[in-house]
């Protein structure tokens, strides 16, 4: 990464927007050229901007706060499996993210009395040998965690799940569209559109450092019924009820 900004920095480029990783080269490497992040984790924590409503100097961007979320995610596994003794969460060691993840579903796992069993990934192998890792120690259920290495591996990882029949829950709706059980977060989608207002505002004058951060104001719950049915499952009716969108 560090390598790529370096090579935006030479051909002089008027403004750099990116993920968490990308934006944290750009910073480490410029102080005057503008960047727009688009990130999962709270910016501020992560030293992205010193503050959301006055971000100063030259970064500003998008978060859609998917760490957060590790708690209703959980929640609504529980809800769909109240049975369920344990879960594994499928995560990316070398994502930024991670750490703050990890902890986040600690600390909601050990509130609710739920044994979480976290599987570390970063290669397709270590993605089929994860979910036979899961099935061994007795995982009833599935949280897929953060990051564009798992995010472009949602086929593989959807299609394990089907194949193990493990009720998995993900952050992006872009999961259930591919077979995916269910999915709670925020649009990455939009995120991104967002990020490209940004841009628009900066190479028309404005200074990153003046536009707030923009945080999420809508999350979706998204549910896929014939995977649902496909592993022998039913959505209880209270879940149904606040889905934003079912997939038939």
């Amino acid at each position: 990464m560090p390598l790529l900004v370096a090579d935006l920095l030479r051909r002089q480029v008027a403004v750099i927007v990116g993920n968490t990783p990308a934006a944290l080269a750009a910073k480490a490497a410029t102080s005057t050229i503008p960047i727009i992040f688009v990130t999962g984790a709270d910016p501020v924590q992560f030293g992205l901007v010193a503050n959301l409503n006055r971000p100063g100097g030259n970064v500003t961007g998008i978060s859609f706060m998917s760490v957060e979320l590790t708690a209703k995610q959980l929640g609504l596994l529980r809800e769909l499996r109240p049975a369920t003794a344990r879960i594994a969460a499928l995560v990316d060691p070398k994502f930024p993210t991670t750490e703050r993840l990890v902890s986040e579903v600690q600390a909601a796992a050990s509130a609710a009395g739920q044994q979480i069993e976290f599987l570390y990934v970063n290669s397709d192998r270590e993605i089929e040998t994860a979910f036979t890792t899961l099935v061994q120690r007795g995982a009833d259920a599935l949280l897929v965690g953060t990051g564009e290495f798992l995010a472009s591996n949602r086929k593989l990882i959807v299609a394990l799940a089907a194949r193990h029949r493990i009720p998995a829950i993900y952050i992006l709706r872009e999961y259930v569209a591919v077979g995916g059980l269910m999915s709670y977060g925020t649009s990455v989608t939009e995120a991104w559109r967002r990020a490209g207002i940004y841009a628009g505002r900066v190479l028309q004058g404005e200074k990153p450092g003046d536009l707030p951060v923009m945080l999420p104001t809508k999350f979706e719950f998204v549910i896929n019924l014939k995977t649902a049915k496909a592993l022998g499952l039913t959505f209880p009716p209270g879940l149904l009820a606040i889905a934003d969108e079912v997939i038939e």
